[in-house]
């Protein structure tokens, strides 16, 4: 790299060196400032990419100064003094009354200050103290840096008393622009590694890595005042007391609380707090077991005799629904914000126990709300991500949904992700869990913020859960807090954590809570206190035990309180057993057609599509129509309909087969694209079609979080082959098989699974239908009554003619129920007449056929 390479040639080896781009502004301070300022490194580069385009382009000192170190000159001997970087003479008199010759010690001096305000920038979140056990380092690696030690550089105790010019890439000096070496240092150490780590100098960006410079290095950063630190206080006693009072009052029930973690309350609201003064007023929320009791109690504000009646196992419910664990359900509430005044909604998606699974159903379901608001920014809607240190490193899926983040069809603008790295998986130790240094390392590909905290300093974690909120409104990134505690139970709370982590787990013991801690702080500080602490304890303890009195007085629950994506109003008056007519008018038909079948003017498409789109129209009319057609037909009047229509998978544009042709590309113009079915009827509904990433459990997901936001939608995901829907059989099985018994809730997603027997190998021959047929039933030799349509999870239909591609499609928005809706089809080719055998209505032209 080039920047390394000026460095290193005036300093030896280079650490965490890269290019960076030089704004307008740094360009101008050079010539303002003496040679010896922090922006010589910027300078170093050009002037050495000059040398190596052109060596006569350059001073003369400069180019006998390159070609000694080329020929293996030490620095040092190599060094002539350079010309001065003014343009003008004003600015070279400065220079020369600063220092005419300054010497070769002086120099590297203050190259090696900027090398080291450099090291800390780039390393410095390796030192941070950051485990509240004092047991591990988050990176597993206890060695200090060496880039971070002043012998690394050839400094020493008598340089840190010299007065050095800080370079404009750091801001700790605030509003002076030199400090001593010893100043320069301890600043840094308060930054860069104390109990906030931040990782950030592998992000690809000048502009973003100046914001966060500014952000943590800029002097008082962490200050808070006493109203903001019995805010948090408030927080932290009622996270805390909630899991006392539910392992007092349930002590022999799995609950997985967050014991050890209870900041991760604040941090969450804080998040809430800042994003809300920001904009956003829909929060949609993914988390695992853990915390997601005290989540819905004490972020959602869901009515705690509501939550206490899930520990009694006598109560059956008065709906629909199996139910489930009591960690496993979501919720959607509005609620007023209270510290911006502002209604916020606040919906935490139900997911099963396989870590990580909701992922990507939560950024489906956020991206489908922006949609449906217009919120092409993500100024409104925003999804947060709450994650264990384990399965973050370790589940796939985790991968592949950061891959969608920036994805125009599946982006959400920017995601909070929080990991509760409470620093043990189960029972495996982190240095067995992973292979990288962090658990968080996976966040790296796509250049997102990384902060890590320790979790036992509240201000600490208050400070960077709302620069994580600023982030992802400044930039619409990513950006991931890496909430380092420890778990004070085991796995869940009937568990034994010392069979296998006794040393820890003595530690854990000796260590007092953070409410402990950070009351007494508040206490010597005089912010609060002992009477005040006390009586804001037993308000929120009343609360608690006044809920459960009424939770005692409950005789039955309903599963449909727990709904995390309800449907309002959509099932009112509706027959479950009424099967509608799916059938289309010719003449919306022969329309849709002659749309479909002829490309703009000006754009030309390739010869092959060409005869292709032909051949289409020439078959609408003589009233046939091939599967692609028949495809076609059904978007195409659904879209008159005013009903939206989202189609993703792997190449679905094109079609694996070559048989869509959804989007049309310029032959001469490139990236020039034209979407027929978006230009049909004036007033349409808009149609989405888009190529996904090469993944099917993350887009699967995805799509089935988009399904749920409205029932009035039409939401595919097509496989490539349909054998590749095996790839994303956790989300079949856990959400899309089982989400209407446990969540009673129904999504209306449609799998299109191509496959047929035409000599394509085992891999392509089957979509496992039978799979689906399985598990669309509880009991396969009982004959349902008539009204299991309404409790039926899967729609599964053969599609024998074109016609039944239409209309199966057409009837997944017509029914008055929503199951997902699962046709097997053939890529090859088949051309069938328009007209069916109607079952109900004689004047539909199709209809619809159901195995």
């Amino acid at each position: 790299m080039l920047g390394c390479r000026a460095f290193r040639l005036l300093k030896g080896p280079a650490l965490g060196c890269r290019i960076l781009s030089t704004s307008a502004v740094r360009a101008q301070r050079v010539f303002k400032e003496p040679f010896l300022n922090g922006t010589s490194s910027n300078y170093l580069e050009d002037i050495y990419q000059a040398w190596l385009e052109n060596p006569s382009s350059v001073h003369k000192s400069w180019d006998i100064y390159f070609r000694r170190v080329a020929a293996g000159a030490a620095p040092g001997e190599a060094y002539t003094p350079p010309p001065t970087l003014g343009r003008s003479s004003s600015f070279a008199a400065q220079s020369v009354s600063v220092s005419a010759q300054p010497d070769i010690k002086t120099i590297e001096d203050h190259l090696a200050v900027q090398a080291i305000i450099r090291s800390y920038q780039s390393l410095g979140h390796r030192s941070a103290r950051l485990d509240p056990l004092g047991i591990l380092s988050a990176d597993l690696d206890d060695t200090v840096p060496p880039e971070l030690s002043l012998n690394f550089y050839n400094l020493g105790e008598p340089d840190l008393d010299k007065t050095f010019l800080l370079p404009p890439t750091t801001y700790i000096g605030g509003n002076k622009n030199e400090l001593t070496l010893r100043e320069i240092i301890k600043r840094l150490e308060e930054v860069y590694c104390q109990h906030i780590g931040v990782e950030f100098m592998f992000i690809n960006s000048l502009n973003k890595c100046d914001w966060i410079r500014r952000k943590f290095e800029t002097p008082g950063h962490l200050s808070f005042t006493p109203e903001e630190k019995r805010l948090i206080l408030a927080r932290v006693i009622r996270a805390t007391r909630f899991e006392a009072f539910s392992a007092k009052k349930w002590s022999s029930e799995k609950r997985f609380g967050i014991e050890g973690c209870e900041m991760l309350i604040p941090a969450l609201k804080t998040v809430i707090d800042t994003s809300s003064s920001l904009g956003v007023d829909s929060f949609v929320i993914g988390m695992p077991h853990r915390g997601r009791l005290n989540v819905l109690a004490n972020v959602c504000r869901k009515p705690l005799e509501d939550i206490f009646c899930q520990f009694d196992s006598r109560l059956e419910a008065a709906d629909e629904g199996s139910g489930d664990v009591k960690y496993h359900l979501g919720m959607s509430h509005s609620r007023i914000n209270h510290v911006t005044q502002k209604t916020i909604n606040l919906a935490v998606c139900a997911n099963p126990s396989h870590l990580e699974a909701v992922d990507p159903v939560v950024q489906g379901k956020t991206k489908a709300e922006q949609f449906y608001r217009g919120d092409n920014e993500g100024r409104k809607v925003m999804s947060i991500l709450l994650h264990g240190d384990a399965s973050f490193c370790g589940q796939g899926v985790v991968f592949e949904t950061f891959h969608l983040s920036d994805l125009p069809s599946y982006s959400t603008h920017g995601t909070i992700h929080i990991v509760v790295n409470n620093q043990i998986g189960f029972t495996t130790d982190p240095r067995m869990a992973r292979s990288s240094p962090y658990c968080t390392d996976v966040a790296r590909v796509t250049n997102s913020l990384i902060l890590h905290v320790n979790a036992d300093d509240p201000e600490a974690v208050t400070s960077v859960s709302k620069v994580a909120a600023e982030w992802r409104s400044e930039f619409s990134k990513d950006v991931v807090i890496d909430l380092v505690c420890y778990r004070r139970a085991g796995h869940n709370e009937m568990d034994e954590p010392m069979f296998t982590q006794p040393l820890m787990y003595k530690r854990i013991k000796q260590q007092p809570t953070v409410l402990d801690q950070y009351s007494k702080k508040l206490v010597a500080e005089g912010i609060v206190t002992e009477d005040e602490y006390k009586a804001e304890i037993e308000k929120y303890d009343k609360i608690c035990e006044d809920a459960y009195e009424l939770a005692k007085k409950q005789t039955v629950t309903y599963n449909r309180s727990w709904l995390d994506s309800p449907w309002h109003g959509f099932f009112e008056k509706r027959d479950p057993m009424f099967l509608p007519n799916t059938g289309v008018e010719i003449s919306v038909l022969e329309h849709v057609a002659r749309a479909i079948s002829e490309p703009p003017e000006g754009m030309t498409i390739h010869p092959g599509l060409k005869r292709a789109l032909r051949e289409r129209h020439e078959l609408s009319e003589q009233h046939m129509a091939n599967w692609a057609l028949g495809e076609l037909f059904a978007y195409g009047s659904l879209l008159k309909e005013g009903c939206h229509v989202r189609l993703s998978g792997e190449d679905v544009e094109r079609g694996t087969f070559s048989h869509r042709h959804s989007v049309l590309h310029d032959q001469n113009v490139d990236k020039k694209t034209y979407v027929p079915l978006n230009h049909l009827f004036p007033s349409q509904a808009p149609f989405t079609v888009c190529n996904s990433s090469l993944s099917e459990y993350a887009v699967m997901g995805f799509e089935l979080g988009y399904s749920l936001t409205n029932p009035n939608a039409l939401v595919i995901w097509e496989a490539q082959f349909g054998d590749f829907a095996n790839v994303a059989q956790c989300i079949v099985d856990q959400f899309i098989s089982s989400g209407q018994q446990k969540w009673v809730r129904q999504s209306g997603l449609v799998l299109l699974l191509p496959h047929g027997y035409e000599g394509m190998g085992p891999e392509h021959s089957s979509a496992r239908i039978e799979r689906f047929l399985q598990m669309s039933s509880d009991d396969e030799h009982h004959v349902p009554p008539e009204h299991h349509k309404t409790h039926q999870e899967f729609d599964a239909a053969t599609r024998p003619s074109p016609v039944h591609v239409s209309n199966t499609k057409r009837g997944t928005i017509r029914y008055s129920v929503k199951p997902n809706h699962v046709p097997p089809s053939l890529p090859s080719s088949r051309v069938i007449g328009l007209t069916g055998v109607p079952r109900r209505n004689p004047s539909a032209p199709t209809d619809s056929m159901g195995c």
